[in-house]
């Protein structure tokens, strides 16, 4: 198996939910819950990347952030730094419908082409970074130099390292990849989400 550890961003400021994303229910779990639940089918080694709150999993590590209010390109980067494995799985908190089939479709396309990264590509044509992989070495060096350049976009990164596109038609044969990359963002993101969960069956069983 790769040698790889997953990391969950629960840094965000939540300024349009209202409330910590990271906390918010989805049957019965929170969201955290949830990931780290799917994270669980390719790695044992978990951490969630941002502010050290507890009411957490106490089997969670909470790595801090080292370039506070930086972003999603600082929360991947302190993920990196904090990763002893060749690899980081990285999944934002607000990406509730993840599944382990999901991870473990990314972890063997990254054993095609040697990339340094490998991100999927969304139905509406955008790369998701935020649930994506990460070779350890070439990407945290990358986001140290962007960081001290003062860049704060995850696109930074992708452009400057060889990340291997995973476009949707390789991700369509997946339970529940529509839903893949639905982004709880706001109240009425969150409503549609229940009504999500209401239409299928949990992908964890």
């Amino acid at each position: 198996m790769l040698d790889v550890e997953g990391f969950i961003l629960v840094g965000g400021r939540s300024s349009r939910m209202g409330t910590d994303k990271s906390r918010l229910q989805f049957g019965g779990q929170t969201s955290v819950e949830r990931i780290a639940a799917e994270l669980r089918s390719v790695t044992r080694r978990i951490s969630l990347v941002g502010p050290g709150r507890s009411g957490y999993d106490p089997d969670l590590r909470i790595v801090p952030d080292t370039h506070e209010r930086w972003g999603a390109l600082g929360g991947i980067h302190a993920a990196l730094g904090a990763c002893v494995s060749d690899w980081a799985l990285i999944v934002a908190c607000d990406l509730p419908f993840v599944t382990r089939d999901l991870c473990s479709r990314l972890l063997t396309l990254s054993q095609q082409e040697s990339p340094d990264a490998v991100v999927p590509i969304q139905p509406d044509g955008r790369p998701q970074p935020l649930c994506a992989l990460y070779r350890r070495e070439p990407c945290r060096l990358e986001a140290e130099q962007l960081i001290a350049s003062g860049e704060h976009t995850p696109r930074a990164l992708l452009a400057n390292v060889n990340p291997r596109w995973v476009r949707p038609a390789e991700l369509i044969d997946l339970p529940g990849a529509e839903n893949f990359f639905f982004n709880v963002n706001t109240p009425a993101d969150y409503e549609q989400a229940q009504l999500l969960l209401l239409q299928r069956p949990d992908s964890s069983g």
